[in-house]
């Protein structure tokens, strides 16, 4: 990865994280976390900055869409799972 789009790269990567953790479905926000992760790590290695910058547009397009679905989502109210409330046990 070119020196100049690492950093950048990292900041995309902890805003999809931290995005991803206002799901308050437990299944989006562990399948979104999940797949930030494996796409990062699969992707770690490439070198072309042409394909980089691509995948850095797309990224920001997710964030973009993950913001707006945890807006959605705040909106309506649910019961958390009994996996998301230990202390219930």
């Amino acid at each position: 990865m070119a020196a100049s789009a690492r950093p950048q790269v990292l900041r995309l990567y902890r805003a999809l994280l931290r995005e991803s953790e206002k799901f308050t479905s437990y299944g989006y926000r562990t399948y979104a976390i999940r797949r930030i992760r494996d796409a990062f790590r699969e992707n770690k290695n490439l070198k072309d900055s042409a394909e980089i910058e691509t995948l850095v547009n797309n990224a920001k397009t997710n964030l973009e869409m993950i913001h707006r679905q945890v807006t959605i989502g705040q909106l309506y109210s649910a019961q958390k799972l009994v996996i998301e409330c230990p202390e219930n046990l």
